[in-house]
């Protein structure tokens, strides 16, 4: 019997893969409930009847998720104006997002995925759950996944958001 064993970075490499996707464009959008930074547990089933913006970020706090959490920021008037709401998420403690929402003035909710559960259905959890790839999803209103964003611009995220939503929403028409 020939046995396989995987070194750490192997088993990084696979997890990282856009293969390893649960989720793809077109497939209904997987169910979630998860407590949030706005004091009540968040489900898919609120957001019914409007684009989501469900962006995953492996860490608040480091540089690349506070770049990105901020433009999604400094571009929330024009992404809400497009008929979008936005919605973080990380497996970081409840109380640390609550920090890193009020530290950044992020003016949307982030989730609080300490079970990893909201990763794992979306295919993006790494690192046995440790943390979630930076992976953003758009949710059509009907509830499946409209885009699968894996190419993010920390910097300018808000301007890629904006432009695959435009795009969606004019496909749609």
């Amino acid at each position: 019997m020939k046995r396989v064993v995987f070194g750490m970075a192997a088993a990084v490499a696979l997890a990282c893969s856009p293969a390893a996707w649960a989720v793809k464009e077109g497939d209904s959008a997987p169910p979630f409930t998860a407590k949030s930074t706005g004091g009540s547990d968040v489900s898919l089933s609120d957001f019914s009847g409007s684009w989501l913006v469900l962006y995953f970020y492996p860490k608040s706090f480091t540089p690349g998720c506070t770049a990105q959490g901020c433009s999604l920021r400094d571009g929330f008037g024009p992404i809400t104006e497009a008929g979008a709401k936005i919605l973080g998420v990380s497996v970081d403690k409840l109380e640390t997002q609550n920090r890193f929402k009020a530290e950044h003035r992020l003016p949307f909710d982030l989730l609080a995925d300490e079970d990893a559960a909201v990763s794992r259905a979306y295919g993006v959890s790494t690192l046995m759950g440790r943390m979630a790839r930076r992976v953003t999803f758009i949710i059509s209103p009907e509830g499946r996944i409209a885009r699968v964003m894996e190419d993010i611009r920390t910097g300018s995220h808000d301007a890629q958001v904006l432009d695959a939503l435009r795009e969606l929403q004019s496909a749609a028409m």
